[in-house]
């Protein structure tokens, strides 16, 4: 019986040579890093942290004069994370110093801020859940 088989003599793959990087002052040029967006360590610490504020909810929050302390924001983060436990999308989380928000419960982003005056006489839409506090 004949080995009608084809053998071909192996050939290594060279590594592919890096572009060189000056010195110059680009981001991470002193590690000999490229920066190509967040690090994991950056993704993985926004995780971590809980809730993100969208440039809207971040206005609101000047414009109304909403500041949160750390307890607040475990608050709103514990509130997003039950709410995702249910499968909520979108929800309204009411807390109990009469605060409002309007999250995205996935992005796990604060689309929307209110305090006692601007929760009253509102219709809140676009949610399919709410979350009391």
């Amino acid at each position: 019986m004949a080995d009608n088989r084809i053998y071909h003599p192996y050939q290594p793959l060279s590594p592919v040579n890096a572009p060189a990087q000056s010195t110059g002052s680009q981001p991470g040029a002193a590690t000999g890093k490229q920066a190509f967006g967040p690090s994991f360590e950056q993704l993985l610490q926004q995780e971590i942290a809980g809730v993100k504020f969208s440039q809207h909810a971040l206005q609101r929050l000047n414009s109304r004069q909403i500041k949160l302390d750390s307890n607040q924001l475990n608050q709103l983060s514990q509130a997003v994370n039950k709410a995702a436990q249910k499968g909520a999308k979108e929800s309204l989380i009411l807390m109990n110093n009469n605060l409002a928000f309007v999250v995205s419960v996935k992005n796990k982003t604060v689309i929307t801020a209110m305090d006692g005056a601007s929760i009253k006489d509102n219709v809140f839409t676009n949610i399919d859940s709410a979350v009391i506090v």
